[in-house]
């Protein structure tokens, strides 16, 4: 009898948990924040994972609750496909009604790059496209959906003549065999005077190797990429998940001194299709000058 729990368990987590989406609630403390910004909020998702997605429904019921939130701006932080670009044509059509007032932006995951099956025969033969080519399909993806793609690069986001920075990396982590992101690239046009500095970057791994030490001027930095591992517990007091034993930071909000992360769980899955403890998440942040 004892035996059948872990069964029954993980059985849960693939009938019903897979699309149990969480929206969580953040408060961003910002003593800078120009005033213009003052209540705008910030829509977060992360690691869509087209390929292992199958239920249509569900996945416009968790487009439908993020709008609900009404977001100003909209970050996706990186992975939106498993391997190949065509994973997400059945779902263009719901990605694509993800808007927002001051925009829409993104970054690539490490799985947005094709490397990790790009060798498999089925990719090379019946495919019959290069590595490059599949990437520049996936580039492609973020333009029909009218996401802004950061590549290296910052964006100024301007209301009432007050912005704040919006920097975009692609993907770099400290146990990535393939890192393209450059962050000094990424940082070399920002305005020093800047007031507020967000930095989306895919793996959490980024912010305590160059971010804490290299660029005190980034305020926040939103990532996703461990899944919060898929499995685990958390509450307010308190969160585990084998994941930790890999990354450092994993799952909710940190904080040093005055700089910030939040990694996001993502709102798809990888692998084996189960969530136990650590559900699919839509983050919205509240932006506030003060507590």
């Amino acid at each position: 009898m004892l035996s059948s729990i872990p069964l029954v368990a993980l059985t849960r987590g693939f009938i019903s948990n897979l699309y149990d989406y969480q929206i969580k609630q953040v408060n961003l403390i910002l003593p800078d924040l120009p005033k213009s910004f003052e209540g705008k909020i910030i829509a977060q998702i992360s690691d869509i994972h087209a390929g292992s997605l199958y239920n249509l429904n569900a996945v416009k019921k968790g487009i439908s609750l993020l709008l609900s939130q009404k977001p100003d701006i909209i970050f996706f932080t990186g992975d939106l496909v498993n391997d190949f670009a065509d994973e997400m044509d059945d779902y263009l059509s719901i990605f694509g009604k993800l808007t927002a007032p001051l925009g829409v932006f993104s970054i690539l995951g490490n799985h947005d790059y094709g490397e990790y099956h790009f060798n498999r025969f089925h990719f090379n033969h019946e495919r019959k496209l290069t590595k490059q080519q599949n990437l520049n399909n996936v580039k492609d993806i973020h333009r029909k959906l009218g996401w802004q793609l950061l590549l290296n690069e910052s964006k100024e986001i301007v209301l009432n003549n007050e912005k704040i920075t919006l920097v975009g990396v692609e993907n770099w982590g400290v146990n990535n065999p393939h890192n393209y992101g450059d962050l000094d690239l990424a940082m070399s046009k920002v305005d020093p005077s800047s007031p507020i500095t967000f930095l989306l970057s895919h793996d959490p791994s980024h912010w305590r190797a160059e971010v804490l030490p290299k660029y005190p001027m980034i305020d926040v930095t939103f990532s996703g990429h461990t899944h919060g591992g898929q499995f685990g517990f958390s509450n307010p007091d308190y969160q585990w998940s084998p994941i930790k034993y890999a990354y450092r930071e994993w799952a909710g909000l940190y904080q040093e001194k005055h700089q910030s992360l939040y990694v996001n769980v993502g709102f798809g899955y990888l692998d084996y299709p189960s969530r136990l403890g650590l559900l699919p998440e839509i983050t919205i942040f509240h932006l506030k000058s003060k507590a």
